[in-house]
């Protein structure tokens, strides 16, 4: 009798370890898909006019280290806004989500001035990833998940618009007696151009129409080559409101056809490389760098990961 007490109290000794491993390590794991996602948007190499391992693109004031060193300083903060979501599962006004988002991002956004020094990398990722993780956060918990797949996907794009559906008014309601200004608001003054916030609004329509349908396309999306030709095809369609602000109007059209010219270019993956480096060079030239489009790509890479990831 005693052997088998002993018996069954290690058995369950050993479920609770696993059990709670297990647990434990799909709660780390999510936030770090996040930093991973990042590590891999700004390996990818070459991106026209964006920082890469080659080259700093068209930006003298940082380098790949400055975008590793941004992206290592949020990754304790993607775990608060993933908790924050799975803390607050059960609430039904999604605007606490939002707003308890923005307390964490913050000090993050402090967190990667200081790493940076004073250099805004992750700005507009930094909110967009915020909402992704809440959201995933919040549908875990309440759905009690052991798997995230495509139509998962869609309820975080759901529960992000219904999340933000506010802050365009709070936001912009005052901005026209604002002294300083962002760049954003800037665009949204001048040109009714609501950026970040409005992608969030809307449910992220490049992401969830675009991006994402064309990656789950692949055998492989998380290979350089296609992350590449995922870019391009971000490019192609994206209101990047860091070409509008260096480029205007114009140059922005430009390059949404320049970038599809050679997403739809069957060349072979060497020839496609090539063709990428002398493009990156014609960005460079111009002083532009697509960042709304790469900030697009880490969250599609973040979300492919996430459909992919074995829990």
């Amino acid at each position: 009798m005693s052997i088998s007490i002993i018996h069954w109290s290690l058995l369950l000794k050993i479920w609770r370890i696993v059990i709670l491993d297990n647990v434990h390590s799909i709660h780390n794991r999510i936030p770090r898909l996040a930093t991973k996602a990042l590590m891999y948007e700004v390996s990818l190499s070459p991106k026209p006019g964006l920082v890469d391992r080659f080259n700093n693109g068209s930006h003298r004031d940082m380098n790949f280290y400055t975008f590793v060193d941004s992206v290592l300083s949020f990754e304790p903060f993607f775990k608060q806004y993933y908790d924050l979501g799975r803390n607050l599962h059960q609430t039904e006004d999604l605007s606490e989500l939002f707003n308890g988002s923005r307390r964490i991002g913050i000090n993050a956004e402090i967190a990667m001035f200081e790493a940076t020094h004073g250099i805004n990398t992750h700005k507009g990722a930094n909110f967009s990833f915020a909402l992704f993780l809440v959201a995933v956060g919040y549908i875990i918990e309440r759905e009690q998940l052991s798997t995230w797949s495509a139509s998962h996907t869609t309820e975080a794009f759901q529960l992000i618009r219904l999340m933000t559906k506010d802050i365009l008014l709070k936001d912009f309601d005052d901005v026209h007696t604002r002294e300083k200004l962002s760049h954003g608001e800037r665009l949204y003054i001048e040109h009714g151009i609501t950026g970040i916030r409005g992608e969030a609004v809307s449910g992220y329509p490049i992401l969830q129409d675009i991006l994402m349908p064309y990656l789950r396309s692949l055998d492989d999306p998380i290979l350089e080559h296609n992350l590449l030709k995922a870019l391009l095809l971000i490019m192609g369609h994206i209101e990047d409101g860091n070409i509008i602000h260096r480029g205007g109007f114009e140059a922005w059209e430009t390059i949404k056809m320049e970038a599809l010219t050679l997403f739809d270019d069957p060349n072979e993956p060497s020839e496609f490389l090539e063709a990428l480096h002398e493009y990156d060079q014609v960005m460079i030239e111009r002083h532009l760098s697509p960042g709304g489009a790469a900030d697009a790509l880490a969250l599609g890479i973040f979300l492919s990961l996430l459909e992919q990831a074995e829990f």
